[in-house]
């Protein structure tokens, strides 16, 4: 993993806004409407192509595909990738997602983000078979599509992000397994296979994982906040489990405190398992850091520090807000934390993704672009100020 270590290099977490032209083939599939496979095959090749060599244009140094090989989203990919699901009608239309301490406080507000947006799935998930990962050919296509991209294109690096465990279609209900944590181990063990193959094409693995965080919201209460904390420390064994054999330096581990554009006033505060999330064995910590309800933790690495080797890739260029930031704050942002962590372990992010799936965007395609333009501005800045 590359570290900056004479310029703060520039990343982000992963899935970037679909052009038209693919999305009217990924519309087709999810109708279950015939597709010419030959002309998506196409279509997705150039589509990443293009993305990338955008990302290099614009000065990012650590990029990825923007996540186009994924027909549905960021989390839900894996049905299509792993065997033992059966997907059935949402009961009686309830989205299994809108639950948690959050939404019953600003009831109102989600009723209305609810009737504006449509669930992001019009089915649940459950399994009823084992658990074996399937996706190798889909897979595949994405490590030769980003392959195929980079010829010529001048990058530092590249990585491809996919669901950790606990991210890996959440919501799912369990009718094969004896528990929640047999079916959680076996879902590591599977995507195993999809980590190794990542890692062993030469790419760096990201984990993205919004459950970490996002649990607390849904579990206390009724839970304590103990009980939460034992669930962390119990998941942080089976990420590493997962990721057993993989070297550490080619894993990035993404956190976040679900993307969803509301008041998130009940997320844990960073500070309270961030002694947990540093027990992950990865290379770098891709953490959410730049919205207004979780800024201010900067200040939790005055006191934490990294484990040896590892790095910090804060968020420092919000995904969820139309408003581009200045370069100079960007900077600013970057050069507090290197001053605490050292400029060496930081490169800077984004908070999330910019599209969740291939039908959801946060922000307008040029705004994306001109936020990621800021991010490479605010890196330059503030290069000129740690390294002179």
């Amino acid at each position: 993993m590359k570290r900056s270590t004479d310029r703060i290099l520039t990343s982000h977490v992963g899935s970037l806004i679909r052009p038209p032209e693919l999305v009217a083939f990924l519309r087709a599939q999810q109708a279950r409407q015939p597709v010419d496979e030959a002309a998506f095959a196409k279509c997705l090749k150039g589509c990443v192509a293009d993305i990338v060599r955008r990302q290099a244009d614009v000065g990012i140094d650590v990029v990825d595909d923007g996540e186009f090989g994924k027909t549905i989203s960021w989390s839900q990919y894996a049905l299509e990738r792993l065997s033992g699901f059966e997907r059935r009608p949402l009961a009686g239309g309830v989205n299994p997602f809108a639950r948690g301490a959050d939404r019953t406080r600003f009831a109102e507000f989600y009723a209305e983000l609810d009737a504006k947006d449509a669930p992001a799935t019009q089915s649940q998930a459950v399994c009823v078979g084992p658990i074996t990962y399937t996706g190798q050919a889909a897979l595949q296509r994405d490590i030769d599509n980003l392959k195929a991209a980079l010829a010529g294109v001048n990058v530092t690096e590249a990585f491809l992000p996919v669901a950790a465990p606990a991210s890996v279609i959440p919501d799912r209900r369990n009718e094969y397994y004896p528990s929640e944590d047999a079916c959680l181990q076996a879902i590591a063990e599977a995507m195993r296979t999809e980590y190794r193959m990542i890692v062993e094409a030469g790419f760096l693995v990201q984990l993205d994982d919004a459950r970490t965080a996002v649990t607390f919201d849904r579990m206390v209460p009724p839970a304590s906040f103990e009980d939460y904390r034992r669930w962390v420390s119990n998941y942080v064994d089976v990420v590493n489990y997962a990721l057993e054999g993989i070297p550490e330096d080619r894993v990035r581990y993404h956190m976040c405190w679900g993307s969803w554009p509301g008041p998130h006033t009940t997320d844990v505060p960073l500070k309270d398992i961030v002694d947990l999330v540093l027990r992950i064995r990865v290379g770098a910590y891709v953490i959410e850091g730049a919205n207004p309800r979780h800024e201010h933790e900067w200040k939790v690495w005055r006191d934490v520090k990294l484990p040896p080797g590892r790095v910090l890739v804060p968020g420092v260029i919000s995904h969820a807000t139309n408003i581009v930031e200045h370069p100079e704050l960007v900077s600013e942002r970057i050069v507090r934390l290197a001053r605490l962590v050292g400029r060496e372990n930081v490169l800077a992010g984004t908070d999330c993704g910019f599209a969740q799936g291939p039908f959801y965007r946060r922000v307008h395609p040029s705004i994306m672009w001109a936020k990621l333009e800021a991010l490479a501005e605010g890196a330059r800045i503030a290069s000129k100020e740690l390294w002179g």
